[in-house]
């Protein structure tokens, strides 16, 4: 069974970070639209939370970026190799200026798997509206140690433009004004939230951080992502500083596993 144009289905794959914990991958989210489908980022253990999906890796043939960490791109070649044992043809993977370097790169270390499937980049700038996998999107600049992206997304048969999509992702970023501005009036919004507020961390925004940036935006439900293992027994916590900052809408911390159904024009969605 497929959802409409009128409808996303999103799973989150992984909502951990470069330290690896039992039960979260590294950062990946599938997004789903009629027929069509959209990985975002492919960090370790995403590959098999994606094969445990109605979707499979079979099904998904287009990949986008936020930046280039180990953590967000790791499983990108073992799913290229794992599309092509099955007999898949084609993956397009887009991302930030330098992406095309980091496939090139990637291949030059694994020459053998050069070639086995019909592989095309793109490669994609802050203020950009594109499409890829079914969806409609939009780029934003985000702060962080590598260049990257926020993005945000709406499928491409709604009428919906992208920077009014439902769904947005800030990759991994500082919280700040640029970002609030650009999710502004999403239904969900899955945020970078690494570290408790006691934790003195730059490039990743803490609770509170994160709840000051955002006290004026119109967001639906927040979900606090790329998790570090600092954060475990302290979700309820980070919760309550993301709103006792300012931040009015809905705030639960993501886990692997989710799955949202999140209507283009309506509210927050559901499980």
């Amino acid at each position: 069974m497929t959802d409409s144009p009128e409808t996303i289905r999103l799973t989150v794959l992984g909502s951990g970070s470069a330290m690896a914990v039992p039960d979260r991958a590294q950062t990946g989210l599938l997004l789903e639209t009629g027929d069509r489908a959209l990985l975002v980022d492919c960090g370790s253990g995403v590959l098999g939370r994606l094969a445990g999906t109605d979707v499979g890796y079979e099904g998904v043939g287009t990949v986008l970026l936020t930046h280039h960490h180990l953590d967000h791109v790791s499983d990108l070649l073992a799913l290229l190799k794992a599309r092509w044992l099955a007999g898949q043809e084609h993956l397009e993977v887009l991302g930030p200026p330098g992406t095309k370097s980091l496939l090139d790169g990637l291949l030059d270390v694994h020459e053998y798997l050069d070639g086995r499937v019909d592989l095309a980049v793109r490669e994609v700038t802050p203020g950009d509206d594109f499409s890829a996998g079914g969806f409609d999107v939009a780029a934003a600049d985000t702060r962080h140690s590598l260049p990257g992206h926020a993005y945000r997304f709406a499928p491409v048969e709604s009428g919906v433009a992208a920077r009014d999509g439902p769904v947005a992702f800030s990759g991994d970023t500082e919280a700040f004004a640029g970002i609030a501005r650009f999710v502004d009036g999403a239904s969900v919004l899955l945020h970078d939230c690494s570290f408790p507020d006691d934790v003195d961390v730059s490039n990743h925004p803490t609770p509170t951080a994160l709840g000051e940036a955002l006290a004026d935006v119109d967001v639906g439900r927040l979900y606090l992502t790329h998790l570090y293992p600092h954060t475990r027994g302290r979700e309820e916590e980070m919760v309550d500083a993301v709103s006792a900052a300012g931040f009015s809408g809905e705030v639960e911390t993501a886990r692997d596993g989710l799955r949202l159904s999140i209507p283009v024009n309506g509210d927050s969605g559901s499980a």
